[in-house]
């Protein structure tokens, strides 16, 4: 007996009410949201090679709600108390892994960084807190706390609302909902362009025909600047490639996700015993997913200082991934300005994947009564050219000036 598709199978019509250009997680439950919310149903996913290629399917599947603003921290928090429910309502197994989150801390500075982050997430009624080397060694005995290293561990961050979620799992289980409620999903489409008249979105140029539609949302991570160009948006991104890999499976040694910020490194273990990893940035705006010796180098000096037990261990798979970074790394949740029906969901950098659903869930509210959401505010368009950057980091002008 053949297997059932998740998704049907449907021909590409010259028109429809909304259509997402993107077929990863945010595309998807935009569209998901959409229909089941609004009653929309004449929804299209455009996806240029196949459903979950990009991002979606190109990072280590952490979630979390730790971020530096509140703002932030109320969209994340949000997000986190969303899987349970989601993995219900569409009947699929995301392997959603409630471990927590803990983050090490390497100075003073990182501390009281720290601390601010910890204040925040309370008044937001987010649980974290401040743990002194001690208490992280607890958490994770594998922990090397001891000063013999390049950045000894002076405590951590703990955030125990935090996990991981099975990535294919989450674009699946968001593409059968969204096919079940009538969204057509295509793949193999690529965008050429989106038509614009008289300040209106009409519809988008597809190497398989011209759509109409009055609603077009831009969800393709790392290409998303280079489709809003097409609108003649110029947005203030630059992709960015992250690197990451897997080692061989091992019994049960990391038992919450792990992350530093000295050593640019993150990590948990998945349910097969593998240590999935990733690392930092590659420091050049690029649009490659090639992998390079040098992080692979780089994740096993900064794994191995950390988790000493992991001297040896293979890597099996290394892979890249596209990060659509703005310069304070919070997202662009834009629309109906300066063109009307054209809305955007860019910008994610490092954070894409954990915000998918319940942004897709807001800004198919967006789309759908054309108002933006209270929760989407901070992250409008317009902060930039008014001065009024998230505070979530500035990290990203570290890599140069932007055009």
């Amino acid at each position: 007996m053949g297997s059932k598709r998740l998704w049907k199978k449907t021909r590409l019509k010259k028109s429809y009410d909304a259509v997402m250009i993107g077929g990863g997680i945010h595309g998807l439950a935009a569209a998901y949201f959409l229909a089941r919310d609004h009653g929309i149903t004449n929804v299209a996913v455009i996806e240029r090679r196949y459903i979950g290629f990009g991002g979606s399917g190109r990072n280590t599947a952490i979630v979390r709600a730790n971020q530096r603003t509140q703002g932030n921290v109320r969209l994340y928090d949000e997000g986190l108390k969303l899987w349970a429910t989601l993995i219900r309502e569409l009947d699929f197994n995301m392997m959603f892994y409630n471990c927590g989150n803990l983050n090490t801390l390497h100075s003073e500075a990182a501390m009281g960084a720290a601390r601010l982050a910890v204040c925040t997430a309370q008044l937001s009624g987010v649980r974290s807190e401040l743990l002194d080397r001690k208490q992280c060694k607890e958490l994770i005995p594998a922990l090397n706390i001891e000063d013999n290293i390049t950045y000894p561990i002076l405590g951590g961050m703990y955030h125990p609302p935090g996990g991981i979620v099975r990535h294919d799992a989450v674009a699946w289980a968001l593409a059968k909902g969204a096919s079940r409620y009538g969204v057509h999903i295509h793949q193999n489409t690529e965008v050429t362009n989106i038509n614009v008249e008289k300040g209106k979105v009409t519809g988008i140029i597809t190497n398989k025909g011209t759509l109409k539609s009055p609603r077009v949302l831009i969800c393709a991570g790392g290409y998303g600047a280079l489709l809003a160009q097409m609108a003649g948006i110029k947005l203030p991104i630059h992709p960015l490639t992250i690197q990451a890999m897997v080692t061989q499976p091992l019994k049960p040694i990391l038992n919450h996700v792990i992350s530093s910020g000295a050593y640019h490194v993150y990590a948990n273990q998945t349910l097969k015993g593998e240590i999935a990893t990733g690392a930092h940035m590659d420091p050049w705006p690029n649009y490659t997913t090639n992998t390079t010796p040098y992080y692979m180098k780089h994740q096993a000096e900064a794994l191995t200082e950390l988790l000493p037990c992991l001297k040896g261990v293979k890597f099996m798979r290394h892979w890249a991934g596209i990060a659509d970074m703005t310069p304070d790394m919070a997202p662009i949740l834009h629309g109906n300005d300066p063109i009307e029906g054209l809305y955007l969901d860019v910008g994610w950098g490092y954070f894409g994947f954990k915000s998918g659903p319940i942004t897709g869930k807001y800004m198919a509210e967006y789309m759908a009564k054309a108002r933006r959401p209270q929760i989407l505010k901070p992250f409008s368009l317009r902060r930039f050219e008014q001065f009024r950057h998230t505070g979530e980091t500035a990290g990203a002008f570290s890599y140069g000036p932007w055009n």
